[in-house]
C-alpha cells in the first residue's frame, strides 16, 4: 500500500480511507530471482526482514544465513517499542527505554517483560505487579470494559486470500491460557490484542515460530503484525507474476478488525480511537479525524 490510511470519525460511525495499493508485481515483473529478493523488503520500512525471509522462500533462494534471525529481531523489536515506549505515551504513562541486549531475547528479556523469567500463571494478580509491562497492560485493561473496541472474528484461515479474519499476534497466540483468561474477562478488544504482543514476544523469545513454505512458489512468515503471504511465478528465472498480501490486508478488509473495533468504540471514548488503531497497528501510515 502507499499513502496514508485515513479513518474519520462521524455520527453514523468509522468511515475507512484505504491507501492505495503499491502496484509491487509490476515494478518487479521481468527481474531475476535475486533481485526480486533483494528489492522487495527495500520497497518496504517495515517488516522487511519478515518479507524478505518469505520471498527468498518462495523464490528457491538459498543463503548462507539464517534469514529468521533477522525477522525473530525484527518482532522483539517491534512488540517491544509498543509496550515500552508507544503505549505508555498515548496512555500518560512514562515511556521506557528498551531493555538492555533485547536484541539476545532470553530470560533477561523474559524478566524484562514479565517481572520474572517466567509468564505468570495468575493473570488477575499479574496486572496488580508494577513490574515489567504489568502497570501500561493494565491501564489499557482499565481504559475499556468489555464488548468496547471489540472484534471478535475468526482466526486466519487461508493467508493467500483475503477476508474478515483475524491476522494478528494476538490471534497467533490466541490458544494460550493467560490469552484464554484476557478474552473471557475482558473479550477480543484493545487489551487482548496488547496481551497478545507480549505473549507472541515471549513466543519470539523461545523461538517458536518461523517461515513456511506450503507448495513451490509460495510462502509465509511471521511478522510483528501478523503473517505475511507471498506467491510468484517465474518463468526461465525471471518474475512474471507476485502477489504479496499483509497483516493489514485483513485489517482492513470490509467488516475487518479495523472497521469493528472503532464500530464498537463508544462514542463518549471517541477520543480513544488513534489508541485503538495504535494497539491494532496497520502497517501503513494513518491519521484518525473528526469527519
Amino acid at each position: 500500500m502507499s499513502g496514508s490510511l485515513r479513518i474519520a470519525l462521524t455520527p453514523a460511525g468509522p468511515r475507512i480511507f484505504r491507501p492505495a495499493d503499491l502496484p509491487v508485481a509490476r515494478l518487479l515483473r521481468g527481474r531475476d530471482a535475486a533481485e526480486v529478493a533483494e528489492m522487495l523488503p527495500r520497497l518496504f520500512n517495515l517488516c522487511g526482514a519478515a518479507q524478505g525471509e518469505a520471498a527468498r522462500l518462495a523464490l528457491g533462494i538459498e543463503t548462507d544465513d539464517n534469514p529468521g534471525d533477522d525477522t525473530r529481531r525484527e518482532v522483539l523489536r517491534d512488540h517491544l517499542a509498543k509496550l515500552f515506549i508507544a503505549w505508555p505515551r498515548l496512555l500518560g504513562l512514562a515511556p521506557q527505554p528498551l531493555p538492555q541486549n533485547w536484541a539476545e531475547g532470553g530470560r533477561r528479556l523474559s524478566r524484562a517483560i514479565w517481572g520474572h523469567a517466567e509468564m505468570p500463571g495468575d493473570l488477575r494478580r499479574w496486572l496488580g505487579w508494577d513490574e515489567g509491562v504489568a502497570p501500561v497492560l493494565s491501564a489499557i485493561a482499565e481504559t475499556f470494559a468489555k464488548g468496547e473496541a471489540e472484534a471478535a472474528l475468526p482466526a486466519l484461515s487461508d493467508p493467500f486470500t483475503v477476508a474478515a479474519e483475524d491476522n494478528s499476534p494476538a490471534a497467533r497466540v490466541a490458544d494460550h491460557p493467560l490469552m484464554q483468561e484476557a478474552e473471557a474477562r475482558f473479550g477480543r478488544g484493545p487489551f487482548w490484542r496488547a496481551l497478545g504482543r507480549a505473549v507472541d514476544l515471549q513466543a519470539a523469545i523461545e523461538d517458536v515460530f518461523g517461515a513456511e513454505s506450503p507448495a513451490p512458489g509460495r510462502a509465509t512468515a511471521p511478522a510483528a503484525r501478523g503473517t505475511y503471504a507471498i506467491e510468484v511465478a517465474l518463468q526461465d528465472g525471471r518474475l512474471t507474476d507476485l502477489t504479496r498480501i499483509t497483516p493489514t490486508d485483513h485489517l482492513l478488509a470490509p467488516g475487518g478488525v479495523l472497521e469493528r473495533s472503532l464500530a464498537t468504540l463508544p462514542a463518549a471514548k471517541a477520543r480513544l480511537a488513534p489508541l485503538v488503531v495504535d494497539i491494532l497497528d496497520p502497517c501503513v501510515p494513518w491519521e484518525v479525524a473528526d469527519a
